[in-house]
């Protein structure tokens, strides 16, 4: 450890609050600590040059699921806990709005569609009969219907002559939701390590000892924010799932605007900068994809280009301008998991894919547990 006194006492010295992960939930834990308790020493670690995980490399879609997705999560989660699912995403988006404001992360709600392949004929036909009742399910917490059926005015081919449209979903600016979170965390005098890998922690007597790529040192609390590596710190419920993207260079006169869903939501792609972003396709191999290693295959990129060009842009000439992949963290069970996991150590973690959405709320919950520890120990119940 080659580090000067000064770098130690400046940095690494007292610190009371740790928080693994420079992401939403990592950058937001730390401003609410920061401002329950102003005098607190607060240092975030962060394993890459940027946010390692999903938070700067994801598609900047401020959706609560899709049609097919809620239907999806009903066979697996019960009516009501999927409505509370549905809240907290929904919510989280208010929040996240509130926190930084629409214009500063170029926020637009320009609705989102659903489409469906020829292929899933069985699927969409069960979206159509079954949407009058998601709606009532939904019915109590937007007072009003969420989707309803649009034409495919866009030209895409090969898919459903309907689209389910839901007016209520928004997109925007992941690069500029990062950098304004990083800025407000600054301005509040929270410090952050780029380039530090956490590789264990030892909890002692009243703090904690974290090892790292670099340096050891000593925190009060430790709060682990990195979703998709939280099974790298023993959180063996989440497991990493790879997201592979990729986006076109400018197209003129691009007539696709909102965000858009395909096949359960496995396939995603929006407009931005006269560009298509398209992202999805961990389900051709589930288990390849359980990675925690950044990169593309061939098997995804492919199938990626194919969708552009058999049905999002049939007859519109395109190029990829780049590539590139997102690490997100998901179980068996889409809520999160925010939780006490000892005296000094807590979690929040597996936000399922829905880290823009929850991100937010996810980050406050954390703080609350972690100031609050008597009355966060029920946090489990999150789980």
């Amino acid at each position: 450890m080659n580090l000067s006194y000064w770098e130690i006492r400046s940095w690494l010295a007292q610190v009371d609050f740790t928080i693994v992960g420079s992401g939403i939930v990592g950058l937001t834990a730390a401003i609410a600590v920061k401002e329950r308790s102003p005098n607190a020493n607060v240092l975030v670690l962060e394993r890459g040059m940027l946010p390692q995980g999903a938070s700067t490399k994801n598609a900047g879609f401020a959706c609560f699921g899709s049609l097919s997705e809620i239907l999806d999560d009903l066979n697996t989660h019960t009516g009501p806990e999927v409505l509370q699912l549905i809240e907290k995403r929904w919510k989280g988006l208010q929040e996240l709005r509130k926190l930084l404001s629409d214009k500063a992360i170029e926020f637009q709600q320009n609705g989102g569609y659903e489409l469906f392949c020829q292929k899933n004929e069985e699927l969409y036909e069960e979206c159509l009969e079954k949407l009058p009742k998601i709606n009532e399910l939904l019915f109590p917490l937007f007072q009003q219907e969420v989707f309803s059926v649009k034409e495919n005015r866009f030209g895409f081919e090969k898919v459903q002559p309907k689209l389910i449209w839901n007016a209520l979903e928004g997109q925007l600016d992941t690069g500029m939701m990062m950098i304004r979170l990083l800025q407000k965390a600054q301005v509040l005098g929270i410090k952050i390590l780029n380039r530090v890998i956490v590789e264990e922690y030892v909890e002692g007597k009243g703090e904690v000892t974290i090892k790292t790529n670099h340096f050891e040192m000593n925190t009060k609390k430790l709060m682990i924010a990195t979703n998709g590596f939280a099974a790298q710190l023993g959180i063996t419920m989440v497991k990493p799932a790879r997201a592979q993207v990729l986006i076109t260079k400018p197209i003129d006169n691009l007539d696709v605007k909102g965000t858009f869903h395909l096949d359960k939501g496995y396939y995603y792609f929006r407009n931005i900068d006269n560009r298509i972003l398209l992202g999805g396709g961990r389900n051709l191999d589930f288990k390849g994809e359980e990675t925690t290693e950044m990169g593309q295959t061939p098997l995804i990129q492919e199938q990626l280009e194919t969708l552009l060009r058999d049905i999002i842009l049939p007859r519109t000439p395109f190029e990829i301008d780049w590539r590139w992949s997102g690490i997100m963290g998901v179980g068996h069970q889409k809520r999160p998991i925010i939780e006490q996991l000892s005296d000094h150590v807590c979690c929040g973690v597996r936000l399922g894919g829905m880290g823009v959405a929850i991100g937010v709320w996810v980050g406050k919950e954390l703080a609350e547990l972690v100031t609050s520890p008597l009355k966060g120990r029920h946090r489990g119940a999150y789980k």
